[in-house]
This record gives C-alpha cells, structure tokens and sequence, in this order.
C-alpha cells in the first residue's frame, strides 16, 4: 500500500502539497481511530496476543510513511488489544513460513521489518507506546522505535531474538536500545533475551512511567493530547533532531540546531506564543 493509494482508499479529498487526511484510513489489519488529532493503533489479535504478520507489518509500514502528509494527525499512540501490547511476530504466519524461505526472500522480509522501523523515526508525529502485559520481540522493537513508552508493572518486555537462534541485532535494537537503556544494560537484554519486567524497565529508564492497567490507554493518550496541543511543527522538528543528531558531532549538531531552531522562529505559533506570554495567557497552538 502506498501513500497515493490511501488517500483514495480513504475517500480522502486532495489537499496542496499531497497532504492528507486520515481519520478515516479503513486499516486492515490492526485498530485505527482518530479524536481531536490523535491517532490511536490498537493491535488487536487479543486471542494471540497481539502478534505481528507480514501484511500487518506491510501496512504499519505504509500508514507510518503516510502520517509524514497527514494533516489531522498530530500524535500517535500504539497500544494492544486484552491487556498484552504485542508478542511479536506469529509463529504460524511468519516465523514458520521464514524457515522455508531462499535468502532473497528472507531479506526481503527483514528490509521490510527496517523498513517500518525507519518509518515510525521519521514520521513528525510523536508516538506514544502503551505497554501493558506481553511486550516481546518486534512487539519489543514498535515500542523502542516510539518516542515516549508508558507500560504497566505487570507488563514483560523481551528482546527474545536469542532464544530463537537469532542475533540480537534486530529492526536497529542494537543502535537504538543502548541509546535508551545504555550499552551495557542494552547488551544483558540483547544476549541473554531475558524478560523486563515494568519496574525494571522504568528504573532502566526503557519506560518514561508506569500506569494503572486500568488507565494506560487513557493516560497515554491524555499525553499525546497535551503534546497535540502544542507547537506541532517544533515537536517534529525536536523528533527530526533527536534522530539525525546520533550520527553528528558536537560542532555540526550545534549549527544543525541553530539552523532548525531559527527555522521554528519563523513560525506563526512563536508569535502566538509571545503574544500569550506579554498578554500573561496561555498560548493556543495551531503547528503552523
């Protein structure tokens, strides 16, 4: 699926510079609605927990591409259907299938994999994990490539890729999780598989706060609305930075930095701001 054919699957009406609109993407293969700019994806195969496909992984894929024109959609939260977020990919409609597959193939599916990862890095939108129950192997992974995680004491995150016969370089876990977790703690997960548990995982720093069961969804999407709310087109810019800047030194990430923050300055919503701040009111932002 690529972008020019969701706007028609959509309904969608043209928009100047290929935008779009997508709250109402009939997705196939996972949950998808919007309500005030914030897009909520639900995995929702509760009787296997969750798990991943390759047409899932395809559209998931696809949809991220297509939030980078999205005009109604200003963040993201994924979350899993019957308390557990994702057990990864299925066992039965990928894992067994992988086993029968010539090397053309299986890199394929693996770029494909990447391919969602890079997606979910370089749409604008901030995306926000709730993280309840199992949290394992590419389930795992769409939570580290989100920006912010909130999970649950209960939930059990693994980066199971060893107990499989496989590396633990996976989706980009070995660029990424030490960055959030730290090398050495990152390596632990990666060569041994283990379970994190909730409170590990926050202590780790792998989870920004833990929620209620009961409240995760609500309190994860509570956060993306305040992050809705505010200077959308800065936050993409923080997220845009944020991603580039691991492969810049000091002297270029200072003047890449300068370079983006004077390109926010031209923007309406900093007038807003000012505006607000001299009237001693709260700004309304419009990401614009």
């Amino acid at each position: 699926m690529s972008l020019p054919h969701i706007g028609p699957q959509g309904g969608q009406t043209p928009l100047p510079g290929n935008l779009v609109e997508l709250a109402d993407y009939p997705a196939q293969h996972f949950g998808w609605s919007v309500e005030n700019t914030v897009a909520t994806i639900t995995l929702n195969r509760p009787e296997r927990k969750n798990p991943l496909t390759f047409e899932s992984y395809a559209e998931l894929r696809d949809l991220f591409r297509a939030l980078a024109y999205a005009k109604d959609v200003r963040a993201v939260v994924m979350a899993g259907a019957g308390g557990n977020f994702c057990s990864g990919g299925d066992v039965h409609e990928i894992i067994g299938p992988l086993t029968r597959m010539d090397m053309p193939g299986l890199l394929a599916f693996t770029r494909m994999t990447s391919d969602l990862v890079k997606a979910m890095r370089a749409c604008p939108q901030p995306i926000v994990a709730a993280v309840d129950g199992v949290c394992a192997g590419a389930g795992a992974i769409l939570a580290m490539a989100s920006d912010i995680r909130y999970g649950t004491a209960r939930s059990k995150t693994a980066f199971l890729f060893v107990r499989v016969g496989l590396a633990g370089c996976d989706m980009g876990a070995c660029a990424m999780l030490p960055r959030i977790v730290g090398l050495g703690r990152a390596a632990e997960l990666l060569y041994t598989g283990r379970t994190l548990g909730g409170e590990e995982a926050e202590r780790w720093g792998f989870f920004n706060r833990l929620c209620e069961p009961e409240k995760l969804l609500e309190e994860a999407q509570q956060f993306a609305r305040s992050l809705a709310q505010g200077p959308t087109f800065a936050h993409a810019m923080t997220k845009k930075m944020l991603h580039q800047e691991w492969n810049m030194g000091l002297d270029e990430a200072l003047e890449a930095e300068a370079q983006a923050q004077a390109l926010c300055m031209t923007t309406r919503d900093f007038q807003r701001a000012y505006r607000a701040f001299v009237a001693k009111e709260k700004p309304v932002f419009e990401g614009d």
